[in-house]
């Protein structure tokens, strides 16, 4: 399985103590491949950097650089072409073009804004976090 991970999610999941943990745990333990572009690595550095300090992104970037090496489950896609499924928010977009690209299955968001996908004909469909932790990793 193959999932992008919305910024809003990822920062919550980063926090060892936030029940969302289970997301990156559940990555870090192979139990899915987590597609990323530049695009949205730079927002997560971003975001991360002006939430949580540029030291905890280094860390974070770091772990997910390492957790690649040993079992390459971060897939990095090039994205070259934009689908505009987001309209309600076009900076969403990268995202929804990131998990096209990728074939990826779901979308891991909060974001009301990835609804837009639901029934489209798009594989990567938008999961709420605890639906995915609750049906992919809660479960052998």
């Amino acid at each position: 399985m193959i999932v992008v991970i919305d910024t809003n999610v990822l920062i919550q999941a980063s926090d060892g103590s936030h029940p969302y943990s289970r997301i990156v745990d559940g990555w870090g333990d192979g139990r899915y491949f987590w597609a990323v572009s530049t695009d949205i690595m730079l927002e997560y550095e971003e975001v991360m950097s002006r939430m949580l300090g540029a030291a905890r992104w280094q860390k974070f970037a770091r772990f997910m650089d390492l957790i690649d090496a040993v079992d390459g489950s971060l897939v990095r896609i090039a994205t070259f072409f934009h689908f505009l499924t987001v309209p309600a928010d076009r900076d969403d977009d990268k995202f929804a073009d990131c998990a096209i690209s990728a074939h990826a299955d779901f979308i891991i968001t909060e974001d009301r804004h990835f609804k837009a996908l639901a029934g489209r004909g798009y594989k990567p469909q938008p999961i709420h976090p605890e639906d995915f932790i609750r049906t992919y990793l809660l479960n052998p």
